[in-house]
């Protein structure tokens, strides 16, 4: 697992930075008001471009995160990763993001 990206909660979603070996980027979660129980809570931008979705989770241990899919055309496949709040700093929230392996 790599923490990519480092966020704080704001009004309308999350706000902060992706950072990897080949992108940096000012990233907002956008609260989605989705009518479909299985669409994205949350909806990703890089400026005014859409770069993704997320889903609300809650963890076996009763802990609530994001599990986010971002694409580009210039990703060789699509990122998934998880937003999940800091346990050290309060307001803070981590970007984790883990290699998935074929099942």
């Amino acid at each position: 697992m790599a923490t990519i990206g480092s966020f704080k909660k704001d009004e309308i979603g999350f706000t902060g930075v992706i950072n990897t070996l080949t992108l940096t980027s000012k990233v907002r979660f956008i609260r989605n008001d989705s009518e479909s129980d299985k669409g994205p809570s949350h909806r990703l931008f890089a400026g005014k471009t859409e770069i993704g979705a997320a889903w609300a989770k809650t963890s076996k241990e009763g802990r609530s995160y994001l599990s986010a899919k971002l694409d580009d055309p210039s990703f060789s496949a699509a990122i998934y990763a998880t937003l999940i709040e800091d346990t050290d700093i309060s307001g803070n929230y981590a970007l984790i993001w883990s290699r998935r392996t074929a099942e």
